[in-house]
């Protein structure tokens, strides 16, 4: 029977819906639509029908991902996509629209490489997990360059066979493409991904995107499949006709194709009875010739080039283009350019199931020597194809050097997950090849080091850590490199939040002795100076940074002389030593001229070190300024997100909030590390508790609290700020256990914590005092006795702690915040000394002093003033407060102030009424720590929630309104969201009259 080409049935909708999103994205809202269903349902047509129907301004760039196996080649659809925009506007537009990823692109693309020595280089390549950043953010921007030009579809099919350095990239695309206009479109057979599949947990996250759609395709209806037949047969079918290919086909658009094309139409008793035979009856009508053919294709993979193919095939190019063309007449194969591609990869695999071993293994040996001769010929990286096939051709021997180049390559392309995957094929292998030491060029000691340091920068730090405690295991001590892989093991264990660092390190340097490596001296000193500072073992620190610089010099490395002189600084400052840690820190800048790295760490420390001591302005400068710097090296993702965590903090300070948040929306978008999350999600909570949302703010709380608590275990400063959020939000809800358990931290150890950020946490554990004295009422109920004693108790201790710390130059500020938190007029409760706070008040005046204090210290002192009868002094107070907190944005004590005042119905200028934050029950303290309205039907809008809401009422939609306030439009649906549902308004419509109310 003859039939015609098969018509796209049933994937109207979905077709639609991609256009819907093309048209989203040429407006500017990058987006990504995964699409998944089973194999044959029509995965690939739908993409096709799509790709076919892009206006001519569209650009297309497509990759594919490759069957090779468990271990795949690193970024190998991404390359094809990308070389698709290098052949249209060639590589020096390409490398200079890459920016500062440009070298980790070159890296990517040998071809670049001749182009990019003609660019000068903005900044050496990272090593470690920045290169895999500096890779990611040079594509992300080339991607946003291009799209301003055209709009881009970036199309990636089969990812069911992804690896895993391309997974990370789409992973990173699909939160920091926030400014472009690309379009990315992805596949996957849903059947091959079970559990344990790597794109499991990919798809988990995608589906919590706001800005990522997924399409499952579902199998046709009978209605469906009878229009898809008569597309084929071109005639309406019998009522018999599709009984049988609706039954047999299951609604699977491929095999309908597959039953009509074997003459389904004509007679039942001529198919076949199972899917294997159907899928190889079109082949099994071939010639031999054709036949031979495709088994050698199938080993090749479900894309093959001509060229390629032409190498491993054993006939004459004549046989080879006879038995090509009938195979396409046929439909088993299919021309795209110069490749021939299977129809349907469920037609390879069956193809490729039905080799007999020993002819298996002969076309794995043909495509090795093939592969190897063409790398030797040209430019691309071919060894991970290479490693794969002489596998499969069962000669680990050949097999063996192949995967230590295919890992050589790996890591150049900062693919380290398949770095990692072909160190531990090839450590498989060690122990079946001759010579494996000469093979690879390194002893297997090392070879395990390397893996595991792989390991690390892919992110798997648990298996990284795994495999250096194996190598160690094999590594007699007197070896060489037993101090090196005791320092790796130190190191990983910090990576995984693991205690236990500094005697590993202390072991290694004994291991070094005198004779020891220098430079492995050098780096074991630094680094553990670096963890005696992290662990505020400060004194230890200084001596351990002094030896640290000493070897530095030794062996002229101003690198490492600058980090040591950092720790040293940094070290002395926080043990109050403040000016010699700014001087030291200046040093270290000098020391640090011309190397982006050791810069990087002097402006991570010097910001933090600024914002501590109160000089906010210096802080967000040095923070931005490094900030600026990371980008251009291509390292935003880890260092810049320290810096940026280290700019929200003291643009709180000074009342900026709405830059904070976008440089945390921004940093957060970049899906930085662990470590480094942990920082902005910190600053990112605290901010939504002080505009004014405590229950919000509990809510993120406890959804991140797992990783902080990780974090908490192995650094002092993140134990101590996270501790002070935690415990400022729980005495918000009016849990004042939660509250005590958290504040008290400041007191676990014997030494004295880091003034900094032990201060804050002192003056919050002075609140929690404050609130259990006071008797405030907790969210389950009454405070035991027996806690308030022992939380009552503990003043004593928290002065001592503080007087420890006097020479700090933030000192005064948290002093006077402390006892005005405890101090108690005649015949009161603890808080209640108008005198006390009007001290504060003073205090937070300085320009050291964190902005949202003042409004709170005159809050406090309005709160007194009323309380002692002095209601024209509390009216004063409680506008200053009211006028402090509307300019600087501190929605919680604004929305405390105006409660207060009308409790006491004091009119205040500039009010918004009682409005009142969410609170998890009636009576809880609030940020003030004093007791709160029990009316929990409104929420308060935050400041920025309210011009928003402005907006709205200017008919203004969620892209406009990003546009006018700086922010992207999902931050903006973001608010719209929460002004809808604390208004309770059901349409923006409503919630713009409400706005007119509010006006």
């Amino acid at each position: 029977m003859t039939t015609s080409a098969a018509a796209m049935v049933g994937r109207d909708a979905d077709l639609s819906r991609l256009n819907e999103r093309l048209d989203e994205v040429r407006a500017g809202a990058p987006f990504t639509v995964v699409i998944g269903g089973e194999a044959g349902i029509g995965k690939t047509r739908l993409i096709r029908e799509f790709q076919l129907g892009l206006p001519s301004d569209v650009r297309l760039l497509a990759g594919q991902c490759v069957d090779l196996g468990s271990v795949a080649a690193p970024y190998a659809p991404v390359k094809a996509a990308l070389r698709t925009l290098l052949a249209e506007v060639g590589p020096e537009r390409v490398l200079e629209a890459a920016g500062p990823g440009r070298s980790a692109l070159a890296a990517l693309l040998p071809e670049l490489a001749a182009a990019e020595t003609a660019i000068p280089a903005m900044a050496a390549p990272a090593g470690g997990g920045a290169a895999t950043g500096q890779l990611h953010e040079g594509i992300a921007v080339l991607l946003e360059t291009f799209s301003r030009e055209r709009p881009i579809v970036f199309a990636i099919e089969d990812l069911h066979w992804v690896d895993a350095a391309t997974l990370a990239l789409l992973r990173f695309l699909m939160r920091a493409l926030g400014s472009s206009r690309v379009l990315t479109v992805l596949t996957y057979r849903s059947e091959d991904v079970t559990r344990g599949h790597p794109l499991r947990p990919f798809l988990s996250e995608a589906e919590r995107d706001r800005w990522v759609e997924r399409l499952d395709l579902s199998r046709l209806t009978r209605a469906q499949v009878r229009k898809l037949t008569r597309s084929l047969i071109g005639e309406a079918p019998t009522d018999k006709v599709i009984d049988t290919v609706f039954s047999r086909s299951d609604g699977v658009p491929f095999f309908v194709e597959e039953l009509v094309g074997l003459d389904g139409c004509r007679d039942e008793s001529e198919l076949p009875d199972t899917l294997r035979e159907l899928l190889l009856a079109r082949y099994e009508r071939l010639s031999e010739g054709a036949q031979a053919l495709l088994r050698v294709v199938s080993v090749g993979g479900v894309r093959i080039s001509h060229a390629l193919l032409e190498a491993v095939f054993d006939g004459t190019a004549g046989e080879l283009d006879l038995a090509a063309r009938e195979s396409v007449l046929a439909g088993v194969l299919t021309i795209d350019g110069d490749d021939y591609t299977f129809r349907h990869a469920l037609v390879r695999e069956a193809i490729l199931a039905d080799l007999l071993p020993g002819e298996r293994a002969r076309f794995h040996a043909r495509y090795a020597e093939a592969y190897e001769t063409a790398a030797a010929a040209g430019t691309r990286r071919l060894a991970a194809e290479i490693s794969f096939h002489w596998l499969g051709a069962h000669d680990a021997a050949r097999a063996f050097p192949a995967a230590i180049q295919a890992m050589r390559e790996a890591r150049a392309a900062a693919a380290f997950a398949t770095a990692a995957q072909l160190g531990e094929r090839a450590l498989g292998l060690w122990d079946v090849v001759p010579d494996p030491v000469g093979a690879a060029g390194m002893v297997k000691l090392e070879l395990m080091g390397r893996t595991a340091s792989h390991l690390r920068n892919a992110g798997e730090g648990e298996r990284s850590l795994a495999l250096v405690k194996a190598a160690l295991v094999e590594c007699p001590r007197d070896d060489p490199q037993y101090p090196r892989l005791l320092r790796d093991k130190a190191v990983y264990l910090a990576n995984v939040g693991r205690p236990g660092s500094i005697p590993v390190l202390e072991d290694a340097l004994e291991a070094l002795g005198e004779h020891g490596s220098s430079e492995l001296r050098m780096t074991v000193l630094t680094v553990l100076a670096g963890r005696f500072m992290i662990e505020g073992r400060l004194d230890e620190a200084v001596d351990t940074a002094e030896r640290a610089l000493a070897a530095a010099l030794e062996i002229d490395s101003p690198r490492y002389a600058s980090i040591a002189t950092n720790v040293a600084a940094v070290s002395r400052a926080s043990r109050g030593e403040v000016e010699a840690g700014l001087r030291g820190l200046e040093r270290a800048r000098e020391l640090a001229e011309g190397d982006g790295s050791a810069l990087l760490r002097y402006w991570v420390n010097a910001s933090d070190l600024q914002f501590l001591v109160g000089n906010h302005h210096e802080a967000v400068r040095l923070a931005e300024a490094g900030l600026e710097q990371a980008r251009a090296q291509g390292v935003e993702r880890s260092s810049g997100v320290i810096l940026a965590s280290n700019a929200v903090d003291p643009l709180f300070a000074l009342g900026e909030w709405d830059r904070a948040a976008a440089l945390i929306e921004r940093a957060l978008a970049l899906d930085p590390p662990g470590p480094f999350g942990v920082y902005l999600q910190r600053a990112r909570i605290w901010a939504i508790l002080w505009l004014g949302e405590p229950v919000r703010a509990a809510e993120e709380l406890r959804g991140v609290r797992s990783v902080m608590t990780e974090i908490m275990k192995v650094e002092t400063q993140t134990r101590l700020s996270v501790s002070r959020v935690t415990a400022e939000i729980a005495l918000a809800n009016g849990d004042i256990a939660e509250a005590w358990r958290e504040a008290k931290r400041v007191l676990d150890r014997g030494d004295v914590p880091l003034p900094g950020y032990g201060l804050p946490l002192i003056w919050v554990a002075a609140r929690v005092i404050g609130a259990a004295r006071a008797g405030a009422v907790e969210r389950a109920g009454g405070l035991p006795d027996v806690l308030t004693a022992e939380i009552s108790a503990a003043e004593p201790e928290l002065r001592a702690a503080l007087d420890r710390m006097h020479g700090w130059p933030t000192h005064a500020l948290w002093a006077a915040f402390f006892d005005a938190e405890l101090a108690e007029a005649p015949g009161s409760t603890a808080g209640s000394d108008a005198a006390a706070w009007q001290a504060a008040a003073k205090e937070a005046a300085a320009p050291t002093a964190p902005g949202y204090l003042a409004p709170y210290a005159l809050l406090r002192q309005g709160e007194a003033e009323l309380a002692c009868g002095d209601r024209a002094s509390a009216k004063v107070t409680l506008q200053s407060a009211l006028d402090l907190a509307l300019s600087g944005g501190v929605g919680a004590v604004r929305d405390r102030v105006s409660r207060v005042a009308t409790a006491a119905g004091l009119a205040l200028e500039g009010g918004m009424g009682a409005g009142r934050a969410k609170t998890a029950g009636g009576g809880a303290p609030g940020i003030a720590g004093a007791a709160a309205s029990d009316d929990l039907a409104t929420a308060e809008l935050t400041a920025r929630e309210r011009q928003v809401l402005e907006l709205i009422a200017e008919g203004l939609s969620n892209r406009q309104i990003g546009e006018r306030l700086f922010i992207s439009g999902k931050t903006a649906s973001v608010h719209v969201s929460a002004i809808l549902r604390k208004l309770g308004a059901a349409t923006r419509t409503e919630a713009a009259y409400r706005a007119g109310v509010l006006r």
